[in-house]
């Protein structure tokens, strides 16, 4: 890069990431042209996105901050970060299955209230702890509903903590497959889920497809006394219907990290005021982890882990590149492959992903070459129908 490409942080973003950008970067929070932006919960759907920007990273898994639909028709990727905070979010689903079965939440809470007691406080522990007398997990049963970089890690370890595991996924990766523990009982349907466990831990994207996932239909599927922990997104769980279900006892307590006006106000509910992923080191690894793929993707084009983008990628050996994101259509790699040619390039190589309904081409060109020829190249592809951006690195 020939000149300092500008990064605009939109949240306070941890150091550790920051500094991992080198001396050809600008970081700039007032930047009104960035090439980039960082962030984590900023509310990107009010913004509008400048000229320039180019990529976005995102510290954390979640993007419905972040308008994609915008961003995908402008070409510009979104970068988010999975596994990064996933030790962080499962270690409070772990501590939270435990604190909720033994009562610890509210027998904190109720402690409170004896300030002031003075001597009497003792006594009043020993006679008011009865109604907290809580269950341990060991030998229970815990259904994980999405078994990815969180999810197999809270099966796992309930697993070592005595608790049968019962996982449903259909979408589960190879990588996660093989970190998955072989004790885990996958099931293909989940319902076969609702009827046999304890507890439900869910940790899936919301969707429209997942939208309600757990609703009326699913509570009367399930055991009485059922605990549900939700550490994905408030919007997975229909509060409606888990407000009856928890007022009938078919669900025994209802533990989220996405507190609103109607949780706060149900039955037997722990709200958490969204602490999933709020620890010193996840927060590090999140803003290293966007870091990364930034730069990654602004000096070499080669895409990893977005959200709207496929995977692509080749190994950058110096030879100039031209990158390419346009409609997955028949004959468009043909058309590309011709634009060089006729301007009389040479490919030494190349790749073409598809994700949806758009696909990304990197091309590597051989030898030097003049900038009129890169310029005649671009307006090439540039007229391509079904083109949508272009980019040269050199």
């Amino acid at each position: 890069m020939s000149k300092q490409t500008v990064i605009k942080p939109l949240n306070a973003i941890s150091e550790k990431g920051l500094n991992l950008f080198t001396e050809d970067y600008l970081i700039d929070e007032n930047a009104d042209q960035p090439d980039a932006v960082i962030l984590r919960s900023f509310n990107m759907h009010e913004m509008d996105l400048p000229a320039s920007l180019r990529a976005i990273g995102r510290a954390g898994a979640g993007v419905n901050n972040i308008p994609l639909d915008v961003c995908t028709d402008k070409g510009i990727p979104v970068f988010n970060t999975p596994g990064a905070n996933a030790n962080a979010v499962k270690e409070l689903v772990i501590t939270s299955l435990i604190a909720s079965s033994r009562q610890m939440f509210d027998g904190v809470a109720w402690a409170k209230t004896l300030i002031g007691k003075g001597d009497e406080v003792p006594k009043l522990v020993e006679t008011g702890k009865k109604q907290f007398v809580g269950k341990e997990i060991q030998g229970k049963t815990l259904g994980v509903i999405g078994l990815g970089a969180i999810g197999a890690r809270v099966a796992n370890d309930a697993l070592e903590l005595g608790m049968d595991v019962i996982g449903y996924d259909p979408f589960i990766s190879v990588d996660m497959a093989w970190k998955l523990s072989r004790s885990v009982k996958r099931v293909h349907n989940i319902d076969e889920l609702f009827k046999e466990v304890d507890y439900i831990s869910i940790h899936v994207p919301l969707i429209p497809e997942t939208k309600g996932l757990l609703n009326k239909a699913a509570f009367e599927k399930m055991k009485d006394n059922v605990y549900i922990l939700n550490f994905s997104r408030g919007g997975l769980v229909d509060d409606d219907d888990i407000t009856v279900a928890l007022e009938e006892g078919t669900v025994g307590k209802y533990i989220t990290d996405f507190p609103n006006a109607k949780t706060l106000d149900m039955k037997n509910t722990i709200s958490i005021p969204h602490l999933g992923a709020s620890s010193e080191e996840s927060e590090e690894n999140c803003a290293m982890m966007a870091a990364e793929e930034l730069m990654a993707y602004l000096e070499t084009g080669n895409i990893r882990n977005s959200v709207n983008f496929p995977d692509a990628a080749l190994p950058y050996q110096g030879h100039p590149r031209v990158t390419a994101f346009h409609q997955n259509v028949p004959k468009m790699v043909s058309k590309i492959t011709s634009e060089v040619s006729d301007v009389n390039l040479n490919i030494v190589d190349m790749t073409n992903r598809s994700y949806k309904d758009h696909a990304y081409t990197i091309i590597d060109l051989e030898g030097e070459i003049a900038e009129s020829d890169f310029n005649a190249l671009v307006k090439r592809l540039e007229a391509i129908e079904g083109m949508v951006t272009t980019r040269v690195i050199k």
